[in-house]
């Protein structure tokens, strides 16, 4: 599947980070991980730490799927809001969720002090709403964020206008998020991992899978990885491994704004903002002062068809952004799209499945795929640890 079209900023940034090896042999290893993006780099780390002998195999160039297409907001708000997502899993289990995100923003900042990765910053999050219908809306998740052990602040039109000049009518505020470069970090988690033992091969696709007490993969080119387990990190390419139906695509468009070095922050406090529309809006500044913005999703069809609304959706973006920063002038330099999966009740995959013996998946489906992929990998390595985890059943495939 091709995941990502037009120019992706951090991949345009970056370039090609680090080389990797093909694998070119038969071998032999405890785990493999499929997947070279950022979910299969966090369960690697997690992995290699607990002192388990991995290989990570990945059928493109490291980070050139899903990776390089995220605009790297880390909040820990799902795509179902918190007292909405009760209705649908239970108070609970909502709130765990939402929970266990939040917490994985303050530990994926520990890794990456860890691994020395610098290119981050912590930033609030701003949940808005332009209409004022949706007051009571605002205040049930207000509340629920609140009831849920979350610092928020609830925001009104005028707030709104005198702190951010937003052009919105209410406002939830977090003091809880982070903005990054998954795709650079991707690389980072990596080359620290291969410090500590981790071989990584990239060019390197999985052809078929024999699974059962002792899996064994067959590459592309015709080499054996005999392995102990296997770890799907394939996010939404999961489809070429297990049953299609468990997630529904979607292209999400994204654009970036020229570098504005010379001027102050466009706005205060580097903060997140992204609002309730249908479509939604989110927008985010980077170090070197640029603006992101993204939303207009569709249903995936085709990888033609997402190319070819590439410029209709960055006019559309930039329109929906002077609707409420009209005083900004927003000078687009890269746009791009990516396709991405939801589920059902907004929750990722992790875990078994019980179709793949001795095979666990790490799918972080959604808008919340950097955090899901810390709960991933904290959950598999639980699992091959034989230590207990108590959310393994919220994220389950039998849930």
């Amino acid at each position: 599947m091709q995941l990502t079209g037009g120019y992706p900023f951090w991949l345009i940034r970056d370039g090609l980070l680090n080389s990797y090896p093909k694998l070119l042999n038969n071998t032999e290893t405890n785990t493999v991980i499929i997947g070279g993006g950022i979910s299969g780099a966090l369960t690697a780390y997690y992995l290699i730490n607990a002192g388990i002998e991995c290989i990570l195999v990945d059928g493109r160039t490291i980070g050139l799927g899903s990776t390089s297409a995220s605009t790297s907001l880390l909040q820990y708000e799902l795509d179902v809001p918190l007292h909405l997502l009760k209705k649908k899993v239970g108070n609970e289990n909502a709130e765990r969720a939402y929970q266990l995100c939040g917490n994985a923003i303050d530990t994926i900042i520990d890794i990456m002090n860890d691994v020395g990765f610098t290119d981050y910053q912590k930033a609030k999050s701003l949940f808005f709403s332009m209409h004022r219908s949706e007051k009571k809306f605002m205040q049930q998740e207000f509340v629920a964020r609140k009831e849920a052990g979350f610092e928020v602040l609830l925001l009104d039109e005028k707030d709104l206008k005198n702190e951010y000049t937003l052009e919105a009518q209410y406002a939830i505020l977090s003091q809880k998020g982070c903005v990054i470069d998954v795709y650079s970090l991707t690389h980072a988690l990596l080359q620290h991992s291969i410090k500590k033992g981790l071989q990584v091969f990239d060019r390197t696709s999985v052809e078929d899978i024999r699974y059962g007490k002792r899996p064994v993969i067959k590459t592309a080119d015709g080499f054996i990885i005999n392995a102990k387990n296997i770890i799907n990190a394939t996010g939404y390419e999961v489809v070429n491994f297990i049953p299609k139906g468990i997630v529904n695509f979607d292209c999400t468009y994204a654009v970036v704004s020229e570098q504005a070095p010379e001027q102050k922050p466009f706005w205060k406090n580097n903060i997140m903002m992204w609002n309730t529309d249908d479509p939604y809006l989110y927008m985010r500044l980077t170090k070197d002062n640029r603006i992101i913005i993204g939303g207009r999703d569709e249903r995936f069809s085709n990888s033609f068809t997402r190319q070819a609304m590439l410029e209709k959706k960055s006019k559309q973006l930039q329109k929906d952004f002077n609707k409420v920063l009209p005083h900004i002038q927003f000078k687009e330099e890269f746009t791009w799209s990516g396709t991405f999966g939801k589920t059902k009740d907004s929750l990722p995959y992790i875990g078994v499945y019980k179709k793949t013996p001795n095979t666990y998946y790490a799918l972080g489906f959604g808008g919340n795929g950097i955090t899901f992929s810390i709960i991933a990998a904290e959950i598999i390595r639980d699992i091959l640890c034989e230590k207990s985890n108590p959310d393994v059943k919220l994220f389950s495939f039998d849930r």
